[in-house]
């Protein structure tokens, strides 16, 4: 199941947004790069305790597509049994700031999700 991937560079402003979201995107692939932003290096199981409702399949699928983009280095130990540890690649942790930012409006705004909009009672209604 590949991916859409950016083969040119010379489009509109929004061009560089739609790229990087199309690297990031997805339900959990921002939840893992945080992990190993913050933690560090992490083995599969470790980060699997730390983002419980993802299915192994699912966490997988996002590692594997987060490595073919160069974000997520694999490291795999030839032992029994398998260890397995990821982290982030130089390029992956250039997104600190990204997540730092997505972490840091999370916080402030998370409480407005969930609950009714309260609309200004002099504005029209949007139909």
């Amino acid at each position: 199941m590949g991916k859409l991937k950016h083969h040119r560079f010379d489009c509109s402003p929004g061009c560089p947004v739609e790229a990087t979201v199309s690297l990031i995107g997805g339900k959990w692939k921002s939840v893992l790069l945080w992990h190993l932003f913050s933690d560090g290096t992490l083995r599969f199981s470790e980060l699997r305790r730390r983002v419980p409702n993802v299915t192994q399949r699912t966490m997988t699928n996002q590692l594997r597509e987060l490595e073919e983009d160069g974000l997520v280095h694999r490291e795999v130990y030839p032992q029994v049994p398998p260890k397995v540890e990821y982290s982030l690649t130089d390029l992956g942790r250039g997104l600190g700031p990204v997540l730092v930012a997505l972490k840091t409006w999370g916080e402030i705004n998370l409480d407005l999700f969930g609950k009714p909009v309260v609309r200004n009672a002099t504005a029209p209604a949007a139909e």
